[in-house]
Protein backbone atom coordinates (compact mmCIF):
# COMPACT_ATOMS: atom_id res chain seq x y z
CA UNK A 1 0.00 0.00 0.00
CA UNK A 2 1.44 3.32 -0.98
CA UNK A 3 0.87 6.46 1.03
CA UNK A 4 -0.37 8.27 -2.07
CA UNK A 5 -3.24 5.85 -2.53
CA UNK A 6 -4.08 5.17 1.12
CA UNK A 7 -3.33 7.91 3.63
CA UNK A 8 -1.53 7.08 6.82
CA UNK A 9 -3.43 7.22 10.10
CA UNK A 10 -1.13 9.95 11.39
CA UNK A 11 -1.77 12.19 8.36
CA UNK A 12 -5.51 11.64 8.69
CA UNK A 13 -5.42 12.54 12.39
CA UNK A 14 -3.34 15.64 11.61
CA UNK A 15 -5.87 16.74 8.98
CA UNK A 16 -8.74 16.26 11.42
CA UNK A 17 -6.87 18.27 14.07
CA UNK A 18 -6.41 21.11 11.58
CA UNK A 19 -10.10 20.95 10.76
CA UNK A 20 -11.05 21.17 14.43
CA UNK A 21 -8.63 24.03 14.98
CA UNK A 22 -10.10 25.98 12.08
CA UNK A 23 -13.64 25.26 13.25
CA UNK A 24 -12.81 26.64 16.69
CA UNK A 25 -11.28 29.72 15.11
CA UNK A 26 -14.39 30.13 12.96
CA UNK A 27 -16.59 30.01 16.03
CA UNK A 28 -14.53 32.72 17.72
CA UNK A 29 -14.60 34.94 14.64
CA UNK A 30 -18.30 34.42 14.03
CA UNK A 31 -19.18 35.65 17.49
CA UNK A 32 -17.97 39.19 16.91
CA UNK A 33 -16.83 39.67 13.28
CA UNK A 34 -18.16 39.56 9.76
CA UNK A 35 -16.40 40.07 6.46
CA UNK A 36 -13.21 39.05 4.68
CA UNK A 37 -11.48 37.08 7.43
CA UNK A 38 -14.60 35.05 8.03
CA UNK A 39 -15.05 34.28 4.34
CA UNK A 40 -11.38 33.22 4.01
CA UNK A 41 -11.68 30.96 7.04
CA UNK A 42 -14.87 29.38 5.75
CA UNK A 43 -13.14 28.66 2.42
CA UNK A 44 -10.20 27.01 4.24
CA UNK A 45 -12.57 24.90 6.31
CA UNK A 46 -14.54 23.80 3.26
CA UNK A 47 -11.30 22.84 1.52
CA UNK A 48 -10.03 20.86 4.50
CA UNK A 49 -13.38 19.11 4.99
CA UNK A 50 -13.28 17.98 1.36
CA UNK A 51 -9.72 16.67 1.77
CA UNK A 52 -10.62 14.90 5.03
CA UNK A 53 -13.65 13.27 3.41
CA UNK A 54 -11.53 12.04 0.50
CA UNK A 55 -8.91 10.61 2.83
CA UNK A 56 -11.53 8.94 5.00
CA UNK A 57 -13.06 7.39 1.86
CA UNK A 58 -9.60 6.13 0.83
CA UNK A 59 -9.03 4.69 4.32
CA UNK A 60 -12.42 2.98 4.21
CA UNK A 61 -11.62 1.48 0.81
CA UNK A 62 -8.29 0.20 2.14
CA UNK A 63 -9.98 -1.42 5.13
CA UNK A 64 -12.62 -3.06 2.95
CA UNK A 65 -9.91 -4.29 0.57
CA UNK A 66 -7.83 -5.81 3.38
CA UNK A 67 -10.98 -7.41 4.84
CA UNK A 68 -11.79 -8.99 1.48
CA UNK A 69 -8.22 -10.31 1.23
CA UNK A 70 -8.52 -11.88 4.68
CA UNK A 71 -11.84 -13.50 3.77
CA UNK A 72 -10.35 -14.83 0.52
CA UNK A 73 -7.31 -16.24 2.36
CA UNK A 74 -9.55 -17.91 4.95
CA UNK A 75 -11.79 -19.36 2.25
CA UNK A 76 -8.78 -20.71 0.36
CA UNK A 77 -7.39 -22.29 3.53
CA UNK A 78 -10.69 -23.95 4.37
CA UNK A 79 -11.00 -25.37 0.86
CA UNK A 80 -7.41 -26.64 0.91
CA UNK A 81 -7.63 -28.07 4.47
CA UNK A 82 -11.26 -29.01 5.14
CA UNK A 83 -10.60 -31.56 7.92
CA UNK A 84 -8.26 -29.28 9.81
CA UNK A 85 -10.87 -26.55 9.57
CA UNK A 86 -13.55 -28.85 10.92
CA UNK A 87 -11.23 -29.82 13.78
CA UNK A 88 -10.54 -26.20 14.67
CA UNK A 89 -14.24 -25.34 14.54
CA UNK A 90 -15.06 -28.33 16.77
CA UNK A 91 -12.37 -27.31 19.26
CA UNK A 92 -13.65 -23.74 19.42
CA UNK A 93 -17.23 -24.98 19.84
CA UNK A 94 -16.11 -27.30 22.65
CA UNK A 95 -14.32 -24.47 24.47
CA UNK A 96 -17.31 -22.16 24.09
CA UNK A 97 -19.56 -24.92 25.43
CA UNK A 98 -17.33 -25.28 28.49
CA UNK A 99 -17.39 -21.54 29.12
CA UNK A 100 -21.17 -21.33 28.78
CA UNK A 101 -21.79 -24.34 31.02
CA UNK A 102 -19.72 -22.80 33.84
CA UNK A 103 -22.08 -19.84 34.18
Amino acid sequence: MSTTTHPSKDKLVDDLKLLISDAEELLKLTADQQGGKLDDLRARINSRVAVAKDRLADAEAAIVDSGKKAVRATDDYVHENPWQSVGVAAGVAFLLGLLVSRR
